[in-house]
């Protein structure tokens, strides 16, 4: 080895040969081939924090196992934990800077995290950053593991990470809908099918609506992250578990339980979960799931704010910036159109997801670095979204009282307020002389002599209109 004082440097070997390391990294030959290798994005494993404690989480559960079993002596398993548990708290995360799409079904992934946790324990050990002999990445940091169960089981735990903290973000985001919802309660608006005019409603009801949909998301997200606390340590290369001692897989899984505290479970079939990745699709189909909410919601925003006077303006956004360079005055709704971009993301990553899953060959899916990535990329970006709606639009919208009162006043789908009062006939000949002559119903069921001014307005009543209500009135004729 050169000297580290003079050079900067370290040299390490590998299969291929030797490589310089620069003498400040954590991380060793195998990662910087990987670096080299995959110049392929900007999505580097250091970017996605959870991804890394997954993998810690994942070290730290095969060398208390292996500790265990008397396969690592107390000195060194102290020391490898002791480097998990900083990577889990936040610390060496800049030493990851492999590219998340890969090939190697993960290889230089799991040799980053085996280099950094190795040549940590070193210096906790006494010893020099790259002095493997007294802790070696292959022997001891992966000792009963091969990338092809510790990847997927890193995976697994960062996603369930991830889920909870895309779950805080989204509450976050249905409490500013009920919030609306609340404060918008008393306001009665047209409802609105296939764009076209319906029947009364309230604008609370419309944005308790858009908290509904989202909130029972929840439920589904939870249920898909559910598979997530499956994994297959042990499994090892193919799922026979060669190179692992009998036992070693339930006290790996058994020790995954107590450092996360989470319910975790072995895969009953090891082989055939070691190239399975259906839990990746379930829960990029889940957030597929979501993203289409998020944008149909985020659609009618647009919609019920467009105008100012030439649309809906049923409610105003709040104004981020000029909308035009060329046309003085204009302000776009920027929010829910950066939203629903986003949402669209989403949905291709799930595509990507899929076809990645569906391209398993054998025993083993060597597509799964890029199905990670796509996963972890939709949470990271719909928390982005989430708190961008939230702050930037949705907890700034106000309403346009009287303009929504107006629209219910002049429109024809009051006729269906009536229609079980003066019956389908009359509702039909009211409703086609209002479309010819661009008179109220209002006024054309009095001027008929359908109905008192009395009844008429009880049934029109705003709280008679916007849920099930029983009325004692008959028509006049």
């Amino acid at each position: 080895m050169k000297d580290e004082k003079s050079t900067g440097i370290r040299v390490e070997s590998d299969l291929l040969g030797s490589i310089e390391v620069p003498e400040s990294a954590l991380y060793g030959v195998q990662t910087l081939r990987g670096v080299e290798n995959f110049e392929i994005s900007k999505f580097k494993l250091y970017d996605y924090p959870e991804f890394i404690k997954g993998l810690a989480i994942t070290k730290l559960g095969a060398a208390m196992a292996n500790h265990e079993m008397g396969l690592l002596p107390d000195d060194m398993y102290e020391a490898i934990a002791q480097a998990c548990r900083e990577i889990m708290g936040g610390e060496h995360h800049d030493q990851f800077p492999v590219d998340m799409i890969q090939g190697g079904a993960g290889t230089s992934t799991n040799m980053n995290a085996n280099e950094v946790i190795a040549n940590r324990a070193l210096e906790i050990l006494g010893h020099k950053r790259g002095e493997y002999q007294y802790c070696s990445p292959n022997d001891h940091v992966n000792r009963s593991q091969s990338t092809n169960d510790a990847y997927p089981t890193a995976i697994h735990i960062g996603m369930y990470l991830a889920n909870i903290r895309l779950k805080k973000h989204l509450e976050k985001l249905i409490e500013a809908f009920r919030a609306k919802a609340e404060a918008f309660k008393n306001i009665i608006k047209m409802g609105r099918t296939q764009l076209e005019d319906a029947v009364p409603m309230t604008l609370g009801q419309t944005f308790n609506g858009f908290a509904s949909i989202l909130q029972d998301e929840i439920k589904h997200l939870d249920e898909a992250a559910a598979d997530f606390l499956t994994v297959n340590m042990g499994a090892t290369a193919i799922g026979t578990g060669i190179c692992a001692e009998p036992g070693y897989a339930e006290k790996c899984v058994e020790a995954l339980s107590e450092i996360t505290g989470w319910n975790m479970s072995l895969s009953e079939d090891l082989v055939g979960a070691t190239s399975d990745t259906s839990s990746m699709v379930g829960y990029s189909s889940a957030l597929k799931r979501l993203a289409t909410k998020v944008s149909k919601i985020s659609n009618d925003l647009r919609l019920l704010a467009s105008g100012p006077r030439c649309g809906l303006g049923e409610i105003n956004l709040p104004a981020r910036q000029p909308g035009s360079s060329i046309m003085p005055g204009k302000v776009n709704p920027v929010i829910p159109e950066v939203m629903t971009q986003i949402c669209y993301k989403v949905i291709g990553n799930d595509v990507c997801v899929t076809m990645a899953s569906e391209a398993a060959q054998m025993e083993l899916n060597a597509m799964e670095p890029v199905t990670a990535q796509c996963n972890f990329e939709s949470v990271d970006i719909l928390i982005n979204g989430f708190d961008t709606l939230r702050i930037r639009c949705v907890e700034g919208i106000t309403a346009n009282e009287e303009k929504c009162r107006a629209y219910v006043h002049n429109s024809i789908g009051v006729v269906t307020a009536l229609n079980p009062v003066i019956g389908y006939k009359n509702s039909t000949k009211i409703a086609k002389e209002a479309m010819e002559t661009g008179r109220s119903v209002y006024d054309l069921v009095l001027e008929h002599g359908i109905l008192s001014k009395e009844d008429l307005d009880t049934i029109l009543a705003p709280e008679n209109m916007i849920k099930p209500v029983k009325l004692d009135i008959k028509p006049l004729k």
